[in-house]
């Protein structure tokens, strides 16, 4: 028998609550299940064991990152603004109600010197998915430069979350400001 719908959202929202709040491997199984008022039977049927919750959990939220990027990127005036809107999306992310003080997919590489097939693959798409769509953005803005711009602009992005663990934010604007002022001389990267 499937498990309902309803039941896999409390999973979830409670495996995103503390998986990317407390940690993935200081959160047991136990702790998952009673904040979703759920049975292991439950969980199991539905993801299998706690690995493949951790991977629907980290879908879900990267489909809610993409969702408040593309707003963010909509948004924007011009080339320029299409491509820095990652750092507006990232501001966006972080003042929603389920916003974290940093990333859970940098949470959950660093957990894990070797994580597990399923983890592993949902951490690659994730990273790809973000250098694929700066790429395909910065190309307008620096040409033949694009692909060095998008990995510069992931390192960026990537220090700024993890500057938020020092004392829970980054210096508003910084990554945003060293980004623009990368696009006026991207050749000497």
């Amino acid at each position: 028998m499937a498990s309902r719908p309803g039941t896999r959202a409390r999973l979830l929202d409670a495996a995103d609550e503390l998986f990317f709040t407390r940690g993935v491997r200081s959160t047991s199984v136990d702790e998952v299940l009673e904040r979703a008022g759920a049975s292991p039977a439950t969980l199991y049927r539905a993801y299998g064991n706690k690995d493949g919750l951790l991977a629907a959990a980290l879908e879900r939220r990267h489909g809610e990152w993409i969702e408040v990027w593309d707003r963010a990127v909509a948004d924007a005036g011009d080339a320029d603004g299409r491509l820095l809107a990652v750092f507006s999306a990232l501001e966006q992310f972080r003042a929603r109600p389920a916003g974290a003080r940093w990333c859970a997919f940098l949470g959950t590489a660093a957990e894990y010197a070797d994580p597990p097939a399923s983890i592993a693959a949902t951490l690659h798409r994730e990273s790809e998915s973000m250098r694929s769509r700066l790429v395909e953005l910065a190309g307008p803005v620096v040409g033949p430069h694009a692909d060095r711009v998008a990995d510069a602009l992931v390192l960026l992005v990537s220090g700024e979350l993890a500057v938020r663990l020092r004392d829970g934010s980054a210096a508003p604007g910084v990554a945003r400001a060293a980004a623009a002022a990368l696009l006026r001389h991207p050749e000497e990267l």
